[in-house]
C-alpha cells in the first residue's frame, strides 16, 4: 500500500450562472487527497491519512475516497470543520484562497499519529499540511519515524499565499526533502525555493534523495537521478484547467514504480534510464487526462492505455 499523508479539503470552483453572476461549486480536493484518489482509480493499493471532519464536506471527502478504492481507516473523524479553498482561474491556471483556521486537518497533532501496518510500502507527503501547525509537525514526525524502512516521496506543492512563517516553512521543506527518496517540484515550486533551479536540484540530490522530478508545464517533465537527466514531452491534451494536474502526475509516476517493482529504496537507487522514462511517460499520460477535465478529476485505469510494463511482460 502507498499511504498518502496530507491535505484534504473542498475546492470551491467558480461557475457562471445564467444571469452572469459568479457562483462556487464544492468539489473534493487537496493535493495529497487528489494523489490518493488518482492512485486508487489506477488500481494501486492506496491509503489516506489526515484528520477528516464529520461535517457535510468531510462526508463528501470520505465518500470520494471510498468510491475511488482508497482506505481511510487511519483518519481520525472530528467535529472541526473542513478546510475550504476558493479557486479562481487565470488563463486556465488555478489560484487558491484558503479558509483553514481550526479545521480537522490542520489540528492533527504528533500525538495522533497511527501505527502503520507492514503492508505500507511507501509514504507520500505534501501540500498545505506541511505549512500550518500542528499538522506540519505531525507529518514531519511521521516521515522522520518511518523513512528508514519505507520509501518516501514528497511534493511540497507550494502555495506562497498560504505561508505565514516563511523561514520555518523553508526549514521544514529542506529537512523533509533531504530525508525523502523522491522529491517532485514544479517550475513554480523551484522559482519560489531558489533563483537557480539547476543548482538547487544538484544540491538536493547531494543532500539525500535518489530522484528529483521536475515538471515544466508545456515543456514536459524531467527526472534527475545519479548524475543523469531524462526528459519527456507532455502528452497532447485539450486543456480545460490545471487543477490537480501535478497530483495526477504523482499518481502516474508512483503507479509505474509499483508496476516495475521499484517501490523500494534499493530498487529505486538501482533504476536505469529506461525504467525512469517509462515512469515519466506514464505520469505525463495520467496528467494529460486530468487537465482535459474541469477540476481535480483524475482518470480511472479504463480511461487510459494499458501500462507499458504490462505490455512488455506480455511480450516476454
Amino acid at each position: 500500500m502507498i499511504l498518502c499523508c496530507g491535505d484534504a479539503l473542498i475546492d470551491m470552483l467558480p461557475v457562471e450562472l445564467a444571469d452572469g453572476r459568479r457562483a462556487f461549486v464544492p468539489h473534493a480536493g487537496g493535493a495529497v487527497f487528489n494523489t490518493a484518489v488518482a492512485l486508487g482509480r489506477l488500481g494501486v493499493g492506496t491509503g489516506f491519512f489526515n484528520g477528516l471532519s464529520t461535517d457535510l464536506f468531510g462526508d463528501m471527502l470520505a465518500a470520494e475516497l471510498a468510491a475511488s478504492g482508497v482506505d481511510f481507516s487511519l483518519c481520525p473523524r472530528t467535529s472541526q470543520p473542513t478546510t475550504l479553498a476558493f479557486v479562481t482561474l487565470e488563463d486556465g491556471h488555478a489560484r487558491y484562497h484558503f479558509y483553514d483556521e481550526a479545521t480537522a486537518s490542520r489540528l492533527l497533532s504528533p500525538a495522533g499519529l497511527p501505527t502503520l501496518a507492514k503492508d505500507v510500502r511507501a509514504l507520500f507527503f505534501g501540500g498545505i499540511s506541511l505549512v500550518a501547525e500542528p499538522c506540519g509537525s505531525a507529518f514531519e514526525a511521521l516521515m522522520t519515524r518511518e523513512r528508514a524502512s519505507r520509501l518516501v516521496m514528497i511534493d511540497p506543492n507550494i502555495r506562497p499565499g498560504f505561508v505565514t512563517d516563511e523561514a520555518a516553512y523553508r526549514a521544514r521543506l529542506m529537512r523533509m526533502m533531504a530525508g525523502a527518496d523522491i522529491v517532485k517540484l514544479s517550475d513554480e515550486d523551484l522559482d519560489w525555493i531558489s533563483p537557480d533551479a539547476d543548482a538547487f536540484i544538484g544540491e538536493l540530490l547531494a543532500a539525500g534523495p535518489s530522484l528529483v522530478l521536475a515538471t515544466h508545464g508545456a515543456r514536459g517533465a524531467t527526472g534527475h537521478i545519479s548524475g543523469r537527466t531524462i526528459s519527456v514531452p507532455p502528452r497532447p491534451a485539450a486543456i480545460v484547467d490545471t487543477v490537480g494536474a501535478g497530483d495526477a502526475f504523482n499518481a502516474g509516476f508512483l503507479e509505474a514504480l509499483d508496476g516495475l517493482c521499484r517501490l523500494d529504496k534499493d530498487a529505486l537507487r538501482a533504476m536505469g534510464e529506461g525504467d525512469l522514462r517509462l515512469c515519466l511517460d506514464r505520469a505525463a499520460e495520467v496528467a494529460a487526462v486530468a487537465v482535459s477535465r474541469p477540476g481535480a478529476n483524475p482518470p480511472w485505469a479504463a480511461d487510459i492505455s494499458a501500462p507499458a510494463w504490462r505490455l512488455l511482460a506480455a511480450r516476454a
